[in-house]
């Protein structure tokens, strides 16, 4: 049996490069991630054809982008909710690790937007 209980701790994991998306669970239906954004990072701004995508934020804060030059303060304890053909993204203003969780129908398209 797969998987059902999943300790985001043992695979939340960070690079100093840029924000780092690991696949916690994916099936034909559904696709769940834990990201980990470091102070200064983002998540390019995007958006999926097909399918929302909602964003669990577990830790630090930031900026989100619901839209190109619109930004919306993020806290842990919040949930970012992008409709299918919603513009997407994030930047980590704070002093500490923004950690989310996403989940997203795996056949959304993802398209970035510049």
């Amino acid at each position: 049996m797969d998987e059902r209980i999943i300790t985001i701790a043992d695979h939340a994991r960070s690079s100093e490069e840029a924000a780092v998306k690991t696949v916690l669970h994916s099936t034909d239906t559904s696709s769940t991630s834990v990201w980990v954004v470091r102070p200064g990072q983002q998540v390019r701004l995007h958006r999926h054809h097909h399918a929302g995508d909602v964003w669990v934020c577990l830790a630090g804060t930031g900026l989100y982008h619901p839209g190109p030059g619109v930004d919306v303060p993020l806290r842990a304890g919040q949930v970012a909710v992008a409709p299918k053909e919603a513009c997407h993204g994030l930047t980590n203003t704070g002093d500490e690790d923004v950690v989310f969780v996403s989940v997203c129908p795996e056949t959304s398209n993802y398209e970035p937007i510049d």
